[in-house]
């Protein structure tokens, strides 16, 4: 792949000034389009190195066929210009985000005679205020089923309203006074508009009007002694108290604001947005976006502001495009050309907006919040789209395909090393099948030898070294398993009973698997690779995943496969090798806690926890504190001279740190598989 040579405009023809660009393919179609604060200096890095580019913007910039721009006075105008080119031309190459799931909205019909009530999803109409999103529809009607004991308002359909207006009798809401019934007459149409004027101020926020009109009307009753009436006034401000706790209180009365949140990782990014509206949440919403570009956290931060608050007015409001700009709206990452963006928001509210990262306080409290709710929704994402029998299917097809393998890789172990500068070195194997995590055949290995050179060097032998150590063992399992086989069919050991008490059981490395992925490029690849040929073993297909450009890399090919950025086969590697990454860490982590609570000195009878630590403290580790002399030991305090020699003559006869060389023998293959 190479860019088009006559692509690139003539050295100088670019302009300085911010302004808008837009990719064309060889058929005259916009695939993609963006800003600048400087064009000539954001154009110029598409052709300047090529290779360097993220894959994805590499296939647009091949793809193109000619590129344009326009120039305009400000960075605001170039946010607005992008924004109304990408509506309007809908480019493949840029990043859409996407519902996570559909939110249902309370709506009020404020363009009919008699405005109703009702559940409403899907894109919005013109004329009708939504309130929400709410997480599930049966919370807006327990919510509106409250409020009609104050607000009577038309909640039936048209035809319901129809049928009632024919018949001249109301439906059961209008006899038990939960609906005025405009339908047969009882209200005038201004009269029900002012009564839904008031529902929709209520849920607007202007709770403490309506509490306080109640409480009047209520004292009143009671001091003319209308007892029953107060007692109903009464009870209609429980109701409403009952709406209001549905709603949470999580900020001052007199705050609007739109909390923002991104979780992401290489592949995808899913946002969440509470909004906030008199100091409380009245909806929330999910969206989750593919990374087809190299854009970081910033970039898409600004490009999600551009997609939820664009689209104000007009047909596209009606559409549902748009979202309303409060006077706050605080995010998790900055994104990219705060100032311009700020303006932007700014231009569309009529009024200065507030962008900002929260950095203490109840707005920090609830940003880590919506954080949360954004990682978790990232998660589920996660496991729905592997959880799905045809995506999975499709991501081993994918797979096969690239790495052009004879069949499927129905099981897959991936190999990750850990360590912190040479030091506590251990790495990780884990297992899917079918595209699915096996946790009860995750393996863990501390690696004994030691790498020279640099750290390349060091992964690439620790990588050889754990490769091999874990397929030698499924050679020797193999071989013990043909002999039991062998013996329990000639009867040597009677049948059954073949299978002596104490054999060690098959299955610990007894299965191969279809594909090895190691945590790196061609020379963690090349490694594994050798490890495997050294002890005869062809069958098993090897590749490595590098984590800048997500690149596979075979051992025997000098330039990487790429996947489809956004494909399923890509994604399965990437998460395969992400859980490999994570097992390690965590138990490179455990060895580390090891090794600095003394681990060597566990076994070192009158040494208990609080010296131990005191020792710790005082020489920095184990190593440092096995150097010492027996004099500087006893200098600790707490540490008296005979204690001193024991320690001393303890570890003098361990310089080598007896249990971090057992653990290479014993954990690093009998370790532990379950993670937890």
């Amino acid at each position: 792949m190479a860019a088009t040579p006559h692509l690139r405009p003539a050295p100088g023809s670019i302009p300085t000034d911010p302004g808008v660009y837009r990719f064309r393919d060889g058929a005259g179609q916009i695939i993609y389009v963006g800003k600048a604060k400087n064009l000539r200096a954001r154009l110029s890095s598409y052709f300047r190195d090529f290779a360097g580019l993220h894959p994805r913007t590499q296939q647009m910039v091949s793809t193109a066929a000619d590129v344009d721009w326009t120039i305009v006075g400000t960075e605001v105008e170039a946010l607005q210009l992008e924004y109304s080119w990408i509506k309007q031309y809908n480019p493949r190459f840029n990043v859409k985000y996407r519902d996570d799931k559909s939110y249902p909205y309370l709506a009020v019909t404020l363009n009919e005679e008699f405005p109703r009530v009702q559940v409403m999803r899907g894109a919005k109409r013109k004329g009708v205020r939504y309130f929400g999103p709410y997480s599930h529809a049966w919370a807006i009607r327990e919510t509106v089923d409250l409020l009609l004991r104050v607000f009577p308002v038309r909640t039936c359909s048209a035809g319901v309203f129809r049928g009632a207006r024919n018949s001249g009798r109301p439906c059961l809401l209008g006899y038990i006074g939960k609906c005025v019934a405009p339908c047969v007459g009882k209200a005038t149409p201004q009269g029900h508009r002012d009564l839904v004027e008031d529902f929709c101020s209520f849920l607007a926020g202007d709770t403490g009007r309506f509490l306080r009109e109640l409480q009047t009307q209520m004292m009143d009753a009671a001091k003319e002694q209308e007892y029953e009436r107060a007692a109903r006034i009464r009870d209609d401000i429980e109701a409403l108290r009952a709406a209001l706790e549905k709603q949470a209180v999580v900020l001052p009365d007199s705050t609007d604001c739109d909390v923002i949140a991104m979780a992401e990782d290489p592949l995808e990014a899913a946002v969440q947005i509470f909004h906030v509206r008199g100091g409380r949440v009245r909806g929330q919403r999910g969206y989750v976006v593919d990374r087809v570009t190299d854009a970081d956290s910033g970039e898409l931060m600004r490009t999600f502001l551009r997609q939820i608050y664009g689209g104000l007015g007009g047909e596209e409001e009606s559409q549902g495009t748009g979202t309303s700009v409060p006077r706050e709206v605080l995010v998790s990452h900055e994104p990219t050309d705060r100032e311009a963006v700020a303006g932007w928001l700014a231009e569309h509210r009529g009024s200065a907006v507030d962008l900002r990262v929260p950095r203490r306080g109840d707005k920090k409290s609830l940003l880590e919040t919506v954080d949360k709710n954004a990682r978790e929704a990232l998660a589920r994402h996660k496991t729905h789209r592997s959880g799905d029998l045809s995506t999975r299917s499709r991501a081993l097809n994918e797979v096969q395909e690239a790495l052009e393998l004879p069949e499927a890789p129905l099981r897959i172990e991936c190999f990750d090393v850990s360590n912190l500068q040479g030091e506590h070195v251990v790495a990780s194997m884990v297992v899917f099948e079918d595209g699915l995590a096996r946790k009860s055949e995750y393996r863990r290995f501390s690696v004994r030898g030691s790498g020279v050179g640099g750290a390349e060097q060091h992964d690439v032998a620790a990588m050889y070294e754990v490769v091999k150590r874990r397929f030698r063992r499924y050679l020797e399992e193999s071989s013990r398993s043909g002999e039991l086989a062998r013996m329990g069919k000639t009867g040597d050991h009677g049948g059954q009973e073949g299978v002596q008490e104490g054999e060690p059981a098959p299955g610990k490395f007894a299965y191969p698997p279809n594909l090895v992925v190691v945590d790196g490029a061609r020379p963690q690849a090349r490694a594994a690779r050798r490890a495997l040929d050294e002890l005869g073993i062809e069958d098993v297909a090897v590749c490595g995943l590098a984590k800048r450009l997500e690149e596979v890399w075979l051992p025997d090919d000098e330039d990487p496969v790429i996947l489809p950025r956004n494909g399923e086969g890509l994604y399965l590697l990437q998460r395969v090798r992400d859980e490999a990454h994570r097992f390690a860490i965590r138990y490179h982590r455990q060895q580390r806690a090891k090794a600095l609570t003394g681990s060597s000195l566990d076994e070192l009878p009158g040494l208990g926890p609080a010296r131990r630590t005191a020792l710790i403290k005082e020489f920095g580790s184990v190593k440092r504190l096995a150097s010492a002399s027996a004099e500087d030991i006893a200098a600790v305090p707490g540490i008296g001279p005979k204690l001193a020699e024991a320690v001393h003559a303890h570890l003098s006869g361990d310089p080598a740190g007896r249990d971090e060389k057992d653990a290479g023998v014993t954990k690093a293959e009998h370790g532990r598989g379950n993670d937890g």
